[in-house]
């Protein structure tokens, strides 16, 4: 069902936080500006985020250089079970993610290169591979590393000074989140929706991207300004979403929703690109996942749980995002998700 009625996503202004000299005052209002849309919504459109367009349009260069090479050159990047590399169209399904089978008669058609943090990032420490794996960067596309790598590092950035105002709408101390991100799992997944004309007969319901809820603590979107993001509200309906002119969409992840036992939700979202005249309105976006250290421990932050109340139990970053990707990949489904029970009512 489709609606958009009384839905709106919240603009928030985050530049107190980006001052050379922070005023109080000033960041106080935006970590309530923000405490309220993450309880009311989920998602949040941000400006004044310090991201210049120029870098945001060498990211769009990039990824019309990488998606345009021939289907097979592409699928040499392919790295089958793993967050990293090529994923061709109709090889993945995100609502399985939640352990809720695909509603239309395929995957999702979307295809995407995924890039990440690597062990590497960070001498000393002993991570595991399987959460910090090494990056495939695509020859073929030899001006597709150099913009890619600095998106990546001021998406970074700016997920950390999104922490900082989560931390003071949270109520927390000062650096309560330090060292649960000081080796953050980060991935940037940058997606391409466009699909042949004979392909979309071939469909019963399209799908771009299944339903689904992001893994880690916080997403940073940037996406072309074409219909096709939808937000499970409130209400039960799906609200069609497009960022405004120079604004990044950040929505939460499942880590935050179960560290704040739901106060801050995971909101449910999915593509769902129009097809005109017979062909679909291409679409592209990346998607930067801020996650976590993968051994954080994700437990009820306080003040969080009120008296009888029982929080979500206690699993590490890794745990929760193992799960995930094994539905999402493999089809092998969690269980027992609250997310699950939301998309399955959005259904009826």
């Amino acid at each position: 069902m489709h609606d958009n009625t009384s839905f709106d996503v919240p603009t928030v202004d985050i530049s107190p936080y980006l001052a050379d000299t922070p005023d109080p005052a000033a960041c106080a209002e935006v970590a309530a500006q923000l405490d309220r849309a993450c309880r009311d919504v989920g998602f949040v459109q941000i400006v004044g985020h310090g991201i210049p367009e120029s870098v945001q349009a060498d990211l769009a260069a990039a990824l019309d250089e990488f998606f345009a090479l021939p289907i097979d050159t592409k699928k040499a990047y392919r790295r089958p079970g793993e967050n990293r590399g090529y994923a061709p169209p109709k090889s993945e399904s995100l609502s399985m993610s939640l352990g809720v089978a695909s509603a239309s008669a395929m995957n999702d058609f979307y295809e995407a290169i995924t890039v990440g943090s690597e062990a590497s990032d960070f001498p000393g420490l002993d991570l595991p591979e399987v959460s910090y794996p090494h990056n495939t960067w695509p020859v073929a596309a030899p001006s597709f590393r150099e913009p890619v790598e600095e998106y990546f590092c001021r998406a970074q950035a700016l997920s950390r000074t999104l922490m900082r105002a989560f931390t003071d709408a949270l109520e927390l101390d000062a650096g309560y989140f330090d060292t649960l991100v000081d080796h953050s799992i980060e991935v940037l997944k940058m997606n391409n929706y466009a699909l042949l004309e004979s392909e979309i007969e071939m469909a019963d319901d399209l799908t771009g991207m299944g339903a689904h809820t992001d893994f880690g603590i916080l997403t940073v979107l940037w996406a072309d300004r074409v219909p096709g993001l939808q937000v499970l509200g409130g209400d039960g309906r799906w609200h069609d979403v497009q960022p405004a002119e120079g604004a990044l969409l950040v929505n939460l992840g499942d880590a935050l929703a179960r560290w704040t036992n739901d106060r801050w939700r995971s909101t449910i979202h999915r593509v769902d690109p129009p097809v005109v005249d017979g062909r679909i309105v291409r679409r592209r976006s990346a998607a930067f996942f801020f996650d976590g250290n993968h051994d954080a421990v994700i437990e009820t932050l306080p003040g969080c749980v009120a008296a009888g109340e029982t929080g979500y139990p206690p699993i590490t970053v890794a745990e929760n995002i193992a799960a995930k990707l094994a539905g999402m990949k493999g089809g092998v489904a969690p269980a027992g998700l609250r997310e699950a029970e939301r998309v399955l009512a959005a259904r009826t």
